[in-house]
């Protein structure tokens, strides 16, 4: 088996023969905890997709633990990797519980259904994730925020080494999403290797030990948090001036704009 948990070689992935990402080559190391950065339509949404098995590449290939996840069967699949969409189509009358039941599919037999223990990892990670007292509403009743909850919980019932996570916390407010990125922190330091792509620069930089960055398809930028996340590198990217001072608690690198005269 690979040392990496993920291993991407020469990637091109898009739309109806478009191509978003180019060429990529990055691998992810079992145990990391990695940001994905960069403008809008640089191809962050596009990448998750595609390592996650969703979006099949152009060329090139995706292994996860050693094995290509488009050889892969979708149990099998999901056995390997949850992944948290940026979005979350609309599911009217299912209950939030029966939701999160969702991320057991690995583990029930064809011919099986969910079981008592099932119900159990289902209702531990929506303690987990502060989402329990939403067990009994439909999901198409509840907040952006109160959804998203309930969906990072389908993730973390499913028990993978590997999240991948789209801007999951886009719809949380600050106090939920401190606790949704002390949650993977955890995760994290119990070894699940996650990837997760934000929009939100500081909070990346305070909780990601890496940092990879996309632009216009490609990787322009990838390193240890504190090496990549200076202000040359950002301004480049971003195309504004921006300045880097260190957190004052953690000493973490945050990002400020900078005005224009």
């Amino acid at each position: 088996m690979s040392a990496h948990m993920i291993d991407i070689t020469g990637l091109t992935a898009g739309y109806d023969g478009r191509a978003v990402l180019r060429s990529v080559t990055l691998s992810v190391g079992a145990g990391e905890f990695t940001g994905v950065l960069g403008p809008n339509g640089s191809g962050k949404t596009t990448l998750v997709r595609a390592v996650s098995g969703v979006l099949p590449p152009l060329s090139g290939s995706i292994r996860i633990g050693g094995d290509d996840i488009m050889t892969l069967a979708p149990k099998a699949r999901a056995g390997r990797c949850a992944t948290v969409a940026q979005k979350t189509p609309a599911l009217p009358g299912v209950r939030a519980l029966s939701l999160v039941l969702m991320g057991r599919y690995p583990y029930v037999s064809l011919l099986g259904g969910y079981g008592p223990a099932d119900v159990e990892r289902a209702r531990a990670a929506m303690d987990e994730t502060r989402s329990l007292h939403l067990q009994d509403r439909a999901a198409d009743t509840l907040s952006g925020g109160e959804l998203q909850r309930v969906v990072m919980a389908k993730a973390l019932a499913q028990e993978t080494d590997l999240l991948l996570l789209d801007e999951a916390a886009s719809s949380l407010d600050v106090a939920r999403t401190v606790d949704l990125y002390e949650l993977l922190r955890a995760r994290n330091a119990a070894g699940t290797t996650i990837l997760t792509v934000a929009h939100d620069l500081n909070l990346a930089a305070l909780y990601c030990r890496r940092l990879v960055f996309l632009k216009n398809g490609s990787v322009v930028a990838d390193g240890p948090t504190r090496d990549v996340f200076t202000a040359q590198t950002l301004s480049e990217i971003y195309e504004t001036p921006l300045a880097v001072a260190p957190h004052p608690l953690t000493g973490a690198p945050q990002a400020h704009l900078v005005p224009r005269p």
